[in-house]
C-alpha cells in the first residue's frame, strides 16, 4: 500500500516514515526540503517529491504520481510569529489543498496533525484534563489555523463522506527539534552540551511527548481504516519546567538551569492536562516514563557532541 506523507522530512515525518516501512508500507515523502531527511537505505520504498503544499498543482501531482491509498499531512508552521499571509498559506491553504486533492482522486483516508493549542490555557479548565469535546479556547494564529483545519476536515467528513482524522501532538520534544515550543526542549538539550540556560518561570507548566511516541502514534491511526473517532489527543506528562530541571540534574549533577521566579507561570500555562483515553483505549498506546525520555535525549545531545554519557541518578 501506497502512504503520501507531506512533511515526510521534518521533525516528526522522518520517524514515521522508517516507522510504516517496517510495517511493509510503500512510502512516498513530499516536502519543501527533502534533503533533511536521507531515505536512501530504504531504497525503492521510499520516494522522495521536492514540492510546496501550498501550490495545488503540486500537490495534486504529487498526489497522481503516488497514487496513495492513505496521506499524512505534516506539513505547517509551529508558533505564532509568523506573517499572517505566509502562515495562512501553508497552514490553511496547504491543508485545504491536501484534502482537495485526496477527494478529487478518490483518497478518502487522511490523517492530519492538529496540536493541544486548540484547547487554549489550562485556565479554562481548571484541574482536570481537557477532552476532545470541550470547547476549544485557543486564540493565537497557531491555535486558530489548527481550529479551521479541524473544521474543515469535519465539513469534508459530512459532505464527502472523507474519513479524516485529527491528531492533537501535546508538546513534542526531542534532541533536534528547533522550532515551535522549545524551553521544555531546550531545557535538557543546553545542558546536556555543558551550557547554561535561565527561564522566566519555575512553574510554568508544559505535556512534552517523544517525538518517537508521537510518530507511533501517527504510524497505528494512519493504519487504521476506520477510527472510531475524528480527533485524538495525544496526551502526554504534565511536568513544570523546575521539574524538568530536576531530572536533568539528576543526570547531569553540574548542569546550571536557572529560573527568574518561582512561580507565575503556571496560571498563564497552555493546556497541560489533557484526556487521552480515546487514544490509549482504541490504540494501545504507551509512553515510556518521562525521565527515562530525558536521559535519552541528554545521551542523543552529549554523543552529537563527543561528551560522556550521563546516567540516571
Amino acid at each position: 500500500m501506497s502512504i503520501l506523507i507531506f512533511g515526510g522530512s521534518g521533525f516528526i515525518g522522518r520517524r514515521l516514515v522508517p516507522l510504516l516501512v517496517a510495517r511493509g508500507e510503500e512510502i512516498v515523502s513530499f516536502d519543501i526540503n527533502p534533503a533533511t531527511a536521507n531515505y536512501e537505505r530504504f531504497g525503492r520504498q521510499v520516494r522522495v517529491l521536492r514540492g510546496d503544499v501550498s501550490q495545488f498543482d503540486a500537490v495534486m501531482a504529487a498526489m497522481v504520481a503516488a497514487k496513495p491509498a492513505r496521506v499524512v499531512n505534516l506539513a505547517y508552521y509551529l508558533g505564532s510569529e509568523h506573517p499572517p499571509h505566509t502562515a495562512f498559506r501553508l497552514n490553511i491553504l496547504g491543508m485545504d489543498n491536501c484534502f482537495e486533492a485526496a477527494r478529487l482522486l478518490g483518497v478518502s483516508r487522511v490523517v492530519f496533525a492538529s496540536s493541544l493549542a486548540v484547547s487554549g490555557e489550562q485556565k479554562h479548565y481548571g484541574e482536570r484534563p481537557a477532552t476532545e469535546d470541550d470547547f476549544r479556547h485557543g486564540h493565537v494564529q497557531y491555535a486558530m489555523h489548527k481550529i479551521f483545519n479541524e473544521w474543515q476536515a469535519q465539513d469534508y467528513r459530512e459532505k464527502y463522506g472523507m474519513e479524516i482524522t485529527a491528531l492533537r501532538p501535546a508538546n513534542v520534544t526531542g534532541p533536534d527539534k528547533i522550532v515551535g515550543s522549545l524551553d521544555h526542549v531546550r531545557c535538557i538539550t543546553l545542558p546536556a552540551r555543558g551550557e547554561s540556560v535561565s527561564f522566566p518561570y519555575k512553574d510554568a507548566m508544559r505535556c512534552p511527548i517523544h517525538v518517537d511516541d508521537i510518530a507511533e502514534v501517527f504510524a497505528r491511526v494512519v493504519m487504521t481504516d476506520k477510527p472510531k473517532h475524528a480527533v485524538y489527543n495525544s496526551g502526554g506528562t504534565a511536568v513544570s519546567l523546575g521539574e524538568i530541571a530536576e531530572i536533568v540534574k539528576g543526570c547531569l549533577p553540574d548542569a546550571k538551569i536557572t529560573f527568574e521566579h518561582e512561580a507565575g507561570g503556571r496560571e498563564n500555562s497552555g493546556n497541560y492536562l489533557i484526556d487521552n483515553r480515546r487514544l490509549v483505549e482504541e490504540f494501545g498506546v504507551q509512553y515510556r516514563p518521562y525521565s527515562e525520555r530525558v536521559l535519552e535525549i541528554i545521551n542523543e545531545v552529549r554523543r552529537e557532541v563527543g561528551l560522556p554519557l550521563a546516567g540516571a541518578r
